[in-house]
């Protein structure tokens, strides 16, 4: 994994952009050569190259995909990079790429010193169009987005999506270049991932198997999805016996009008963490200290998230009904209902899993029904104490 201080270092320079690295536009001169036949030397097929830098074809019937996306990315580079030496001029580094017995695929130029440490990163048409005498260090974007050699192809393809660029050196502890990976890798192992998996993977957060969404007979689609619904309408009940048991305070027609927002808030909340514990279990066994771990991290986050959307929905209260009060139990039950609401859709699947239940069909319902509960009970409760 990818060290703190890498990540720091390597998303903080979003200035490498996407059309060469130091511009904003998504790249047109390496599109082109993408789609242009193979700039190497030696004539060698670029489809090849990257098959044998990668190792053999992966065959996506048998290997898991969770496998896949775990293995490092070192295994799927390309380790002859385009490289150009940071005390050449433009001409030098032209006869020495024509020279060269391989470049591999050209997408983008980096620039290294005598010690093959990567210094930054030239687009392919700045190269191509810079008068000859021109020094390399005159024309290359020292601000490059770089791979740790630790990285996972999963965190590779997060590298794609957030940066929007068409390839990425890879490099080791020391910032030496290893190689690089193109945005096949992304379209290979992400695109072109099983997606009836992937669909699977969404439906079961609302307690349907895509399998199930097409069953054979109505009764079998039906005996699949009603017993999770019973989640549902159990956690409407218990909402419904909640909100009359607080019936006879005074405050509750206060309160009443936004049950609908706060419970909305909180649904939301749970399911995007239900979302990514699922992610986190996929092809692992769960054990406590790393509930703990993700506990942790999570009600921080759900905090932050609470803070936020009980302090705007508070202060649009206040500008509407004009009384503090009022406000001050919108921002309490929010922010204790969305915290306690991301640590219950990140603990329902773990809890599942634990028990040696899959977690994937019931965890959307379960957690959806359990926010509701939770949270009213905070919001009446808070709403009650200070109103």
């Amino acid at each position: 994994m990818p060290s703190p201080e890498d990540h720091v270092e390597q998303r903080s320079r979003p200035d490498e952009g996407s059309e060469d690295p130091s511009s904003g536009v998504p790249g047109s001169i390496e599109t082109s050569a993408n789609k242009e036949a193979p700039a190497t030397s030696g004539g060698t097929d670029d489809t090849t190259a990257n098959t044998e830098a990668a190792g053999p074809p992966l065959a996506r019937a048998t290997v898991n995909v969770r496998d896949v996306l775990d293995d490092l990315v070192t295994r799927h580079m390309v380790s002859a990079a385009p490289l150009l030496k940071i005390h050449e001029t433009v001409e030098q580094s032209l006869v020495s790429l024509r020279t060269a017995s391989d470049v591999g695929r050209v997408v983008y130029f980096y620039v290294i010193d005598d010690d093959l440490k990567l210094q930054g990163v030239v687009a392919s048409r700045r190269l191509l169009l810079s008068p000859p005498e021109t020094a390399i260090r005159a024309i290359m974007s020292p601000k490059v987005i770089s791979i740790p050699a630790t990285a996972t192809v999963l965190e590779a393809c997060e590298f794609f999506t957030l940066h929007k660029l068409l390839a990425f050196p890879v490099v080791d502890s020391e910032r030496k270049v290893l190689g690089a990976v193109d945005v096949d890798l992304y379209t290979s192992e992400i695109i072109e991932l099983d997606r009836r998996q992937d669909s699977d993977d969404l439906f079961q957060l609302i307690g349907v198997h895509l399998s199930d969404a097409s069953q054979r007979s109505s009764r079998e689609a039906f005996t699949g999805r009603f017993p999770w619904l019973l989640c549902n309408v159990l956690g409407g009940m218990l909402s419904a016996f909640i909100a009359d048991a607080y019936a006879d305070i005074a405050t509750l027609a206060v309160v009443a009008p936004f049950i609908a927002l706060v419970t909305a808030l909180a649904e939301s909340v749970s399911i995007q963490s239900v979302s990514l514990a699922l992610q986190a279990l996929h092809g692992q066994h769960p054990t406590w200290a790393t509930f703990t771990r993700k506990a942790a991290f999570e009600v921080v986050v759900g905090a932050m998230l609470g803070v936020s959307c009980g302090l705007a929905v508070g202060v649009i209260a206040f500008a509407w009904k004009g009384s503090f009060a009022v406000a001050a139990s919108l921002f309490l039950g929010i922010a204790a209902g969305v915290t306690a609401s991301a640590l219950v859709g990140l603990a329902v699947p773990f809890v599942l899993r634990l028990v040696r239940r899959d977690p994937q069909l019931a965890s959307g319902p379960i957690a959806l029904a359990l926010s509701d509960v939770v949270t009213l009970l905070f919001y009446f409760n808070l709403g009650r104490w200070v109103l």
